[in-house]
């Protein structure tokens, strides 16, 4: 059965605001002062009114790595060649990159996909969903056609769904593509209007010369291709890549089937944000991970209205962000089945209002 990307948004649904509600009023009841544990707090009372359960849990966990090769790498704009791109989809399947070891220590399952890997790759765990050999140069032309973007989405959510099928209730975004914080940085500039020097960063490790290079090239894409701001799929066909646009499937997926989908860096922030365009009540299912060290990331989860758990300094990509917040879910999850009530702890519950009088 075929569906399009409106079948998708049309499944999708505000978050369960009783249930949301009975998640604060059972964290209230529990041995601590109100509010106490902070953001942990506010992520169980977002997972009840995602998931319509105030204890949830969530023992099948998929990290989806969306790997695409990017026509930009042309200019210059990486440290590293775009080679790497199908020499890292390899390393994550024979499970040696850091993604591979974070997801073992939160138990969770990498599913890596070739939505645009220029090569032909060959692994029995590898995803084959190519939409094309990687995207065109965007500072000469359109990246890719807008059916070519809509397949890539539409390759992102049924990814979700074979998951789901198999029980997977909670979803973390990764990705590898050499070149694509350049085309992040073009989608984020076009939806937000901010320029785009304010909008790259140094991705895989560039130097002050080739930064100020990567906004130019950046500038000149958006002024060849003069991408519609209002129009997420058009943005996306024009400046952006197959891994982000299988990224925006993924996070509208995850939403359509009321799971909380988890945001990596940069880079899965953007196909959030294209996510969010497209449909805005997939805001409510997104869990900001981090605050990597890309210079819009911060703006672009502001964008978003989402808080990141964490801040490392990181700027790896591939879902690490996302997988080491697995282990706040899972905590605040505990808490809510596991931490006792001021009754049937025998603790006397304190009074607000009486503790600032004594104050």
């Amino acid at each position: 059965m075929s569906y399009s990307i409106s079948d998708v948004i049309g499944l999708i649904a505000p978050l369960q605001k009783k249930a949301a509600e009975s998640a604060v009023e059972h964290l209230d009841r529990l041995t601590k002062p109100p509010g106490s544990l902070g953001k942990l707090e506010e992520l169980a009372v977002q997972l009840a009114g995602i998931t319509g359960q105030v204890k949830p849990s969530f023992p099948q966990r998929a990290i989806i790595v969306m790997a695409a090769d990017h026509g930009v790498c042309e200019e210059g704009i990486s440290a590293f060649p775009a080679e790497v791109t199908p020499q890292m989809v390899l390393n994550f399947l024979a499970g040696g990159a850091a993604i591979n070891v974070f997801a073992r220590q939160a138990s969770a399952e990498v599913l890596c996909i070739d939505i645009g890997v220029n090569a032909e790759l060959s692994h029995p765990d590898l995803l084959e969903r190519k939409v094309r050999m990687g995207t065109g140069n965007m500072a000469l032309g359109p990246a890719m056609s807008r059916a070519e973007a809509e397949a890539a989405i539409l390759a992102g959510v049924a990814v979700v769904k074979e998951a789901v099928n198999k029980g997977t209730t909670l979803f973390v975004t990764g990705e590898m593509g050499i070149g694509n914080t350049t085309a992040s940085a073009a989608i984020m500039s076009v939806l937000t209007g901010i320029a785009p020097a304010e909008c790259v960063g140094r991705g895989t490790g560039i130097d002050e010369r080739k930064l100020e290079h990567k906004a130019s090239v950046v500038e000149r894409a958006i002024a060849v291709n003069q991408p519609d701001a209002n129009d997420p799929l058009d943005v996306l066909s024009k400046v952006g890549g197959l891994e982000i646009a299988g990224l925006t499937g993924v996070i509208l997926g995850a939403a359509a089937h009321r799971c909380p989908v988890v945001i990596d860096g940069f880079i899965s922030s953007v196909a959030a944000l294209v996510a969010q365009r497209l449909c805005a009540e997939t805001a409510g299912y997104m869990v900001a991970s981090h605050h990597s060290q890309e210079p819009g990331h911060i703006q672009v989860l502001r964008e978003l209205g989402l808080s990141p758990m964490l801040e490392l300094n990181m700027r790896l990509g591939e879902g690490t962000g996302g997988a080491l917040a697995l282990h706040l879910i899972d905590g605040a999850c505990r808490i809510m089945k596991e931490m006792a009530t001021f009754e049937s702890a025998g603790i006397s519950a304190g009074e607000p209002a009486a503790e600032e009088d004594a104050k």
